[in-house]
């Protein structure tokens, strides 16, 4: 036990987290001592640590087999979960799979077999029926936003795996909801529940903001000028709405990104790294977006487009006053629109145009053709943009690597002076193409 806690210690240490909080403490406990076990937990709250900690002090670094199986629901979610592994430096393999990349990138990467596999039902289903890999000992299964996997209709692939994996020992269900059926096939008997949904988002402000035109547009871009340099989410019921607000976000220049279900897998990747990096404040999403993605702290949340469900009012203000923060959810209404029964308390707000600030762009990402697979550091990227890029440290945001390629974040000011100077660079033995995305 004293082992298990000098290596929490060490992990906490590299994630730069001081200590657990409630929740976290308690699920630990619980997923340790059980073998059973549901976290509810509002997003944003840390639950991601709270299960992997106890599975990695559990692991046996003698075996050659994938040990643990993480199911999610969506592609972003389980790239989120394989960086928070590779963070903790814990010193086993994983790898995520996922559909919207290639089959042969998963192969390459399966032929060393992962201690940790998370991926997508449909991905890991598909492995699973070519038989890729062991299922001896995936003795831990994580149902990660479960609701969310049987909501989008992944019953049929989840039951399947789960009746696939015959030594079964721990299993632990994750969730932002409460109000859940969990389907007799995942096995769960006398399951432990660490329920902390009761403790709700207290930092969070509510505001009505009263639009005078149906499109709500130009109350839009007033609204963004009032909040002015924050992250934050806009989210849209519909695609085809998020592609108006983009274009007249465009208009009026003001830097954005998108993400929502029909964009390509690698325009959606790419919309978080810069929303990560604060090359975009502002996201306009899709409710894809209010849970299971990794972005960073969030001031504000705007519904442009009300949602249907309490669920998804829940979910999208959970983005935002998560953990000890503060943060608002604007509700834009146009004035003979109907205000769903479960939006409550929501003072209206009347937007000042004198305070207008309009959110600016300061950061720019450069794309470099090379990554972990090249054996490149973030060590080797500072030191290539401090010595030959003559840049000072102020100026080197957020790097972040990838399999095959890294993604930096620099002033936006300087960034086309840099990929004259820097393309074309060695890194380690491999030449790299920078370029602005």
């Amino acid at each position: 036990m004293a082992n298990n806690i000098k290596g929490q210690k060490r992990i906490l240490d590299k994630l730069n987290i001081e200590s657990l909080n409630p929740m976290q403490e308690e699920a630990l406990v619980a997923v340790e001592h059980t073998d059973n076990t549901i976290i509810l937990s509002p997003t944003g709250t840390g639950k991601t640590l709270a299960f992997l900690l106890p599975i990695i002090s559990g692991m046996d670094p003698d075996c050659t087999d994938i040990q643990a199986l993480i199911l999610v629901p969506s592609r972003e979610l389980a790239i989120q979960i394989e960086q928070v592994v590779r963070e903790m430096g814990s010193g086993y393999k994983v790898n995520a799979v996922y559909g919207g990349r290639s089959i042969s990138k998963d192969k390459v990467e399966l032929k060393h077999t992962p201690a940790i596999l998370i991926g997508t039902p449909g991905r890991v289903a598909d492995h699973f029926s070519r038989e890729r890999f062991s299922k001896e000992n995936i003795k831990t299964l994580i149902l990660d936003e479960f609701d969310k996997s049987l909501e989008i209709g992944f019953e049929y692939e989840m039951r399947g795996i789960i009746n696939a994996l015959p030594n079964i020992r721990k299993r632990i269900l994750t969730s932002a909801t409460q109000e859940i059926d969990i389907p007799d096939f995942v096995q769960l008997e006398n399951p432990t529940i660490v329920n902390y949904l009761k403790e709700g988002v207290s930092n969070l402000a509510i505001k009505t903001i009263i639009s005078p035109s149906k499109d709500k547009l130009n109350t839009l871009v007033s609204v963004l000028n009032h909040i002015g340099n924050q992250p934050g989410i806009i989210f849209c019921n519909l695609k085809d709405t998020i592609k108006d607000v983009s274009d007249f976000l465009d208009k009026n220049n003001i830097s954005h990104g998108c993400f929502y279900g029909g964009m390509e897998q690698k325009d959606r990747e790419r919309s978080l790294i810069k929303f990560r990096n604060g090359t975009h404040q502002i996201i306009i999403a899709t409710d894809l977006a209010a849970r299971g993605i990794d972005i960073p702290e969030i001031k504000f949340i705007i519904h442009y487009q009300l949602p249907i469900k309490m669920e998804e009012f829940t979910h999208r203000n959970g983005r935002t006053a998560r953990v000890d923060a503060k943060g608002t959810a604007y509700v834009l209404k146009w004035e003979k629109e109907y205000l769903p029964d479960f939006i409550k308390n929501a003072e209206i707000e009347v937007i000042n145009d004198q305070s207008a600030q309009r959110p600016s762009q300061y950061w720019q990402t450069l794309f470099i053709s090379g990554g972990r697979k090249d054996k490149i550091s973030k060590g080797d990227i500072a030191g290539l943009f401090f010595k030959q890029g003559k840049i000072d440290k102020d100026q080197l945001g957020v790097i972040e690597l990838k399999q095959d390629c890294t993604f930096v974040a620099v002033p936006a000011s300087i960034a086309n002076q840099l990929v004259a100077n820097l393309n074309n660079s060695r890194l380690k033995k491999k030449k790299v193409r920078i370029t602005i995305i």
